[in-house]
């Protein structure tokens, strides 16, 4: 390695342990955050109060309002047990609690619990080994919250339905809450909340929130819940997606800015609201618009069973709600609120057919929307249209469709190769023309333009393939980020695909092992090394290209095993094409004219 390439790896080395220095840095400032700010940070419902003394009270100051939200502080009283109801069907199973009167647990049936290889075996007995949706989460989907004392200690009775469960609430100023709860199909759950003013005297109500659910970590090694878990809602047009990382105050890279309480959005247009990490999500479409949307971050209890990383921050989570203005309740009136709630998996296809059934993009949530998200969708029905015809394991189901597309592109790449190949042919002349017109700018260029013309190349020509490629990775990359097909997929030493493929953690700095990024790093490093540099380019500047992807690795190091797979494979591929379209002879490789050529100096 010459010395330009030794300066190149060591900065990119420092890099990544500044990233990681900062990252630690960031660390300590989120759990001091945690620590300062419990009602933005509200503690998961334990059924333990943090002060067994004044608990009537601080139940009526939980609902405080914050930031322009109401948050409960997640304390219910101890002298009340809590009483819980469980409806199961094929694919679910929903605990109901009378604490909040909700949705206090949805675990899916059909998708067990994974876990990497970071964490030793004998700590991960997490829950019963399937994936749950607001796992650990303060407050119950479908809680009421509202001003001081509106919901009183917020402990409703449950009783069975014929086909589902009812939650109910009376005070003593005549107002009777009724939630009534039905589960459907799809992982869909029918849901109606009722305000009744059961006195002859009008009442006027706050507004209400009603907690739509908590996007949490799937597991202790979701490291990546600041760019997966969020807070998502449509407006009829458009969806908008707010994630952790907006509410933690995460910039671009390893640097991060100051945290952010809460988010509002909305204006009587909210027609779903989501809360959702990497595979899974909560889902509230109401009968009619909601007239806002409002989401603020959580800090959640640490993992059961399990030993933390050390100095790793507890989990943290998105918790989001519907809003509703207040009202004015005539004597005996009753005002019903229908929602469909969907509690299940980012699964293309199931999410496409609730989008139709409701006519409301319910698949959005999945992010396959916008330019690259168009992408997205083809690859990933191809993805599963490959894996059910080839039954081959998704991981070589990834290294085929690489194959393919690469087999796709393979003429462009061809001809780009080549293209390459005459510029390359063409540098001493160029050289010479910069030689000969190094003081009028404007007659090099025509000049310049000329020799391309004349010889039939074009120096954008190398630019086309990327330009076009460029789109079909972007959909790629987001494909396969959350492609739930591929969690608990294995290939090879991967245990799971949408995980990195962590062999140990270093020890001493407690820093994951992950083989395929370092392999993907090397092909890119190889295959720029085989890349000739443009006509005229600085050699200095040249040589630093050719450990640009080191950069790659730094921000890629840590992504899921299934794109580092799908892109080693890529840059393999590349290689081997540039070395076959090297070796074949191009005619129209130009023929340097002598005359042109500047004297070589002579060798002593």
């Amino acid at each position: 390695m010459d010395r330009t390439g030794i300066i190149v790896v060591s900065v990119c080395a420092i890099l990544l342990l500044l990233c990681f220095y900062e990252q630690q840095k960031y660390v300590r400032q989120q759990t001091e955050y945690a620590r300062t700010h419990p009602v933005a940070t509200a503690t998961a419902t334990s059924g333990v109060s943090t002060n067994a003394a004044g608990v009537n009270q601080q139940l009526e100051e939980g609902f405080a309002r914050a930031g322009g939200h109401f948050v409960e502080s997640g304390t219910f009283p101890t002298n009340v047990a809590e009483q819980t109801l469980v409806l199961t069907n094929r694919r679910a199973r929903y605990t109901f609690t009378s604490r909040g009167g909700g949705l206090k647990l949805v675990e899916l049936l059909d998708y067990p619990e994974t876990v990497s290889a970071r964490w030793k075996l004998e700590n991960t007995a997490l829950s019963n080994g399937v994936a749950t949706l607001n796992t650990r989460a303060p407050l119950p989907a479908l809680t009421i919250l509202g001003a001081a004392g509106f919901i009183g200690d917020g402990v409703f009775s449950l009783t069975n339905t014929d086909d589902g469960v009812r939650a109910e609430k009376s005070f003593t100023n005549g107002l009777r809450l009724v939630k009534e709860f039905h589960l459907s199909s799809n992982y869909l759950l029918n849901a109606s909340v009722r305000l009744e003013n059961t006195s002859g005297q009008p009442l006027a109500l706050p507004a209400q929130e009603l907690v739509v659910g908590t996007a949490t970590p799937m597991g202790p090694d979701d490291s990546s819940y600041s760019m997966y878990e969020g807070a998502m809602w449509f407006d009829g047009a458009s969806s908008r997606d707010t994630p952790f990382s907006w509410f933690s105050g995460a910039g671009f890279g390893c640097f991060h800015g100051a945290p952010r309480l809460e988010y509002v959005a909305g204006s009587n247009n909210v027609l779903w609201v989501a809360a959702h990490n990497q595979f899974f999500a909560l889902l509230a479409m109401p009968k009619l618009p909601a007239e806002q949307i409002v989401a603020w971050s959580v800090t959640l209890p640490p993992f059961p069973n399990v030993e933390p990383i050390p100095g790793a921050p507890p989990p943290q989570g998105v918790q989001t709600a519907l809003v509703y203005p207040g009202l004015t309740l005539a004597a005996n009136q009753t005002v019903e609120r229908q929602i469909v709630l969907y509690a299940g998996p980012k699964e293309y296809r199931t999410l496409a057919g609730i989008g139709a059934q409701f006519q409301n993009h319910a698949d959005n949530v999945m992010g396959f929307y916008g330019f690259f998200g168009f992408c997205a969708k083809p690859l990933l029905l191809a993805m599963n249209w490959l894996h059910d015809v080839t039954k081959l394991g998704y991981g070589w189901v990834i290294v085929l469709i690489t194959i393919l597309l690469r087999a796709i592109f393979w003429p462009l790449m061809a001809k780009s190769t080549r293209s390459m190949k005459r510029m390359a042919a063409l540098a001493p002349e160029l050289k010479a023309l910069q030689e000969k017109y190094k003081d009028d700018v404007q007659k090099l260029t025509s000049k310049q333009w000329e020799l391309y013309r004349k010889h039939k190349v074009s120096p954008m020509s190398g630019c086309l393939p990327m330009l076009i490629q460029t789109p079909v990775f972007i959909g790629f990359f987001t494909m396969l980020r959350s492609a739930i097909e591929l969690r608990g997929a294995s290939f090879l030493w991967a245990r799971d695909l949408s995980k990195p493929d962590t062999l140990f953690m270093i020890p001493g700095i407690n820093f994951p092992f992950n083989l395929l990024p370092l392999l993907m790093g090397g092909a890119m490093l190889w295959q720029s090394h085989l890349t000739p540099p443009s006509p005229g380019m600085d050699p200095t500047q040249a040589k630093i290209m050719r450990y640009l992807p080191l950069i790659f690795l730094i921000f890629l190091y840590n992504y899921s095993a299934g794109l580092a797979l799908y892109w080693t494979v890529n840059n393999l591929l590349t290689i081997l094409q540039t070395k076959l379209t090297k070796n074949l002879r191009d005619p129209a490789v130009p023929v340097t004219n002598p005359a042109l050529t500047p004297p070589q100096k002579k060798k002593k």
